[in-house]
C-alpha cells in the first residue's frame, strides 16, 4: 500500500493538479503505521468543486448511501478521526488512506478527477504488463531512480540490495515466519543492530515518512544493510532457524557482523556512515505544501 501511497502523492506534487487548487484538504498522519489519511469531504468538495461545506457534507452523504447499496467496500475502509473545523473545534469527520481516495475519486463524476482515473488506468496497464515480464518492473524502477539523479553505482547497490532482500524473506517465509508483523519485526532487529537505529528512528533522522527508507540511503548505507541480511540469512540457513523465535537470533548476529564492519570502515574515515541524507525534492518535506 505504501508504494500506491508515494505514487499518488509524487504524481499529485509532480503534476500540480488542479483537484485541488483553491481548496485545502484536511489530513492526519498515523505515527505508528505510518499511513495519511484525508478528509473525504475536503476531497469531495475539491472534486465537485463545492466551496461551501455543508453541501460537500450532503454530498458525500448520498454518495454513501449509494455506495453502501451497490456493496462498494470505500464506505467500509473510511475511518473517523477528529480534525479542526471551520469553528476552531476538533470535530469527528470521515477520513480514508490513500487507496480508499484513489477509488472513491473513480466514483465522482468529475472534469477534476480524469487526470487521476486516466493515470490510474494507465498504472494498471504498466503492473499487468509487468506481472507477465517483471523485467518491465525492474526496467520502470531504474528509470524512475535515473530521473531523480541516481548514480549508475548507486541504482546497481540499491537492485542488488533489494535481490539480497529478497532472498532472506523467501526464506522466513519458507521457515514459518508470518509476512507482514514478523518480517518487521526481524527487520527492525537487523536494522537495529547494524546501525544502531530503528527502522523509525533512521526515518526520522532522514526526514522521511512514507517513504521507502532504502530509496533514501546512502551507498554506504544500502551496502551495510545488504550485508547484514546476507549474514542474517547465511547463519539462519545454517542454524535451521524455524519460525519468528528462532529468526531473531540470526537477526541479532548478522546485524552485528554488519555493525563491526560499520565500525571498523568509520574508525578509518573518520565518520559516520549512517547519515540524515535523502533524496526528498525538498528537505523533510513528505507532502506537497500547495495543496494543504
Amino acid at each position: 500500500m505504501r508504494i500506491v501511497e508515494s505514487m499518488i502523492l509524487r504524481y499529485m506534487k509532480n503534476n500540480s493538479l488542479a483537484i485541488f487548487e483553491n481548496f485545502k484538504i484536511r489530513r492526519h498522519y498515523d505515527e505508528k503505521t505510518e499511513t495519511w489519511y484525508f478528509s473525504v469531504i475536503d476531497i469531495v468538495a475539491a472534486l465537485t468543486e463545492q466551496v461551501d461545506f455543508q453541501l460537500a457534507r450532503n454530498y458525500w452523504k448520498v454518495l454513501k448511501n449509494r455506495l453502501m447499496k451497490e456493496g462498494s467496500e470505500v464506505v467500509t475502509n473510511c475511518n473517523r478521526l477528529k480534525l479542526l473545523a471551520e469553528d476552531g473545534k476538533m470535530r469527528e469527520t470521515d477520513v480514508a488512506n490513500v487507496e480508499t481516495i484513489l477509488r472513491l475519486i473513480q466514483s465522482v463524476p468529475s472534469k477534476k478527477a480524469e487526470p487521476i482515473k486516466r493515470w490510474l488506468a494507465k498504472v494498471g496497464y504498466e503492473r499487468m504488463a509487468e506481472m507477465a515480464d517483471p523485467e518491465k518492473a525492474l526496467n520502470r524502477s531504474r528509470e524512475y531512480w535515473q530521473k531523480q539523479g541516481r548514480s549508475e553505482k548507486w541504482i546497481q547497490q540499491r537492485m542488488t540490495g533489494q535481490e539480497t532482500r529478497n532472498k532472506l524473506t523467501d526464506y522466513w517465509a519458507e521457515s514459518g515466519v508470518k509476512k507482514g508483523e514478523e518480517f518487521a519485526i526481524l527487520t527492525n532487529i537487523i536494522h537495529q543492530e547494524w546501525s544502531d537505529l530503528s527502522v523509525k528512528a533512521h526515518k526520522n533522522l532522514k526526514g522521511i515518512k512514507t517513504q521507502n527508507l532504502r530509496d533514501h540511503m546512502s551507498e554506504e548505507e544500502l551496502i551495510f544493510t545488504a550485508l547484514a541480511e546476507l549474514s542474517t540469512r547465511r547463519i539462519a540457513e545454517t542454524d535451521q532457524a524455524r519460525g519468528l523465535a528462532e529468526n531473531k537470533i540470526p537477526a541479532v548476529k548478522g546485524g552485528r557482523i554488519a555493525k563491526d564492519a560499520r565500525l571498523a570502515l568509520e574508525e578509518k574515515i573518520g565518520k559516520s556512515v549512517v547519515t540524515d541524507e535523502n533524496y526528498l525534492p525538498f528537505r523533510k518535506a513528505s507532502l506537497p505544501k500547495k495543496i494543504f
